[in-house]
């Protein structure tokens, strides 16, 4: 959850609606802002999903293992996301260095 989402719980709990979601077999009843529904339930069919890639990739392992193969798959993308995030933000301090200079140039400064 982002800050903004639990910010969102901590300011307003009465605003929350009660969801089930199921991962691994198994209901969990969550409370959550209702703009965060689709996400959490989006959230929940790929780690499902996951699941189901891996239990085909290495069968015969418990469902505590393939939610540990999800979780370090989950935690490596994000890092990656993260990495192209900061490579991106690199890029756009490069090229408004770029237009700075020449902004300079065709100004005459």
């Amino acid at each position: 959850m982002s800050s903004e989402q639990s910010n969102d719980a901590q300011a307003n709990p009465t605003e929350m609606i009660p969801v089930n979601i199921t991962i691994a077999d198994r209901t969990y009843r969550v409370r959550i802002a209702p703009k965060d529904e689709e996400a959490v339930r989006k959230t929940a069919a790929l780690i499902n999903q996951k699941m189901v890639e891996y239990k085909n990739l290495y069968a015969g392992k418990d469902s505590q293992d393939y939610i540990s193969m999800v979780l370090l798959w989950f935690t490596t993308e994000q890092q990656s996301n993260g990495q192209n995030l900061y490579e991106l933000e690199s890029l756009q301090n490069q090229i408004d260095g770029l237009t700075a200079s020449i902004e300079k140039v065709v100004s005459g400064s």
